[in-house]
């Protein structure tokens, strides 16, 4: 696997650094062993880090010199003062794919020529990865779908797609933490916030971590989420070492 990166300008505060232009877990480990061990540098003119799926954004406080900051940089990644050791977790979400809340379940099937059956037996069989966090507040980027369920996003979003949404884009999957406009194909929902302003972690999964749905009736959906409402329902996890 070609980890190989490189380092661009990205106006005068910033540095972009990229890998291969693909969706890939070693790439996802490296670009997150480096990103913790920019962290744990405590570099104290870095401002801010944002990682995407094979890119991650450093933004200075101010003007930098490129060069000196790539040297800087570099001598980071290659440091061995931070061990490969990682932990991260997976999360158990419940997903009610009724008529009700899959919406393009019947379209899928159709196009496909799938049971609805064998579609959810196919979204809830996979373990996912967290790739990154964005476009909302708590939207997952996930890698992992199944082939047979890569469906193209919709040419006309709706308007309005209600919170916890179940969905498939192209070749990914994820979770509408709010409601949002949006034009991935709707084949389910959970009861569990993604997103949440109020607690320390807004988001109680982080990149590199795990998803893992599991399919559950319309009266367990309805009893899940009046737990979740009291703010009484604890998310199931496990952690994983790597």
């Amino acid at each position: 696997m070609n980890l190989e990166r490189s380092y661009k300008p990205f106006g005068e505060h910033a540095i972009l650094i990229e890998w291969p232009n693909h969706i890939s877990k070693p790439i996802l480990e490296d670009l997150t062993r480096f990103k913790n061990k920019i962290k744990r540098s405590e570099v104290e003119h870095i401002r801010e880090i944002r990682a995407a799926y094979q890119s991650i954004l450093i933004v200075y406080h101010s003007v930098i010199s490129f060069e000196k900051e790539v040297d800087l940089l570099k001598n980071i990644y290659n440091s061995e003062a931070i061990s490969s050791y990682k932990k991260s977790k997976l999360w158990k979400i419940p997903v009610c794919y009724d008529d009700a809340f899959g919406l393009d379940l019947e379209t899928m099937s159709a196009s496909k020529n799938m049971s609805k059956a064998d579609i959810v037996k196919r979204h809830s069989e996979v373990i996912y990865t967290v790739y990154f966090i964005g476009f909302l507040p708590g939207f997952l980027y996930l890698g992992g779908l199944d082939d047979a369920l890569i469906t193209p996003r919709k040419s006309t979003p709706r308007p309005r797609i209600e919170k916890g949404s179940v969905a498939i884009g192209g070749n990914q999957t994820g979770i509408y933490p709010s409601d949002s406009p949006g034009g991935w194909n709707i084949i389910g929902q959970t009861p569990v916030n993604f997103f949440n302003p109020n607690t320390k972690t807004p988001c109680f999964a982080q990149s590199n971590d795990s998803i893992q749905f599991y399919p559950v009736s319309l009266k367990e959906f309805e009893n899940i989420k009046l737990l979740v409402d009291a703010d009484n329902y604890q998310i199931e996890s496990e952690d994983r070492h790597d």
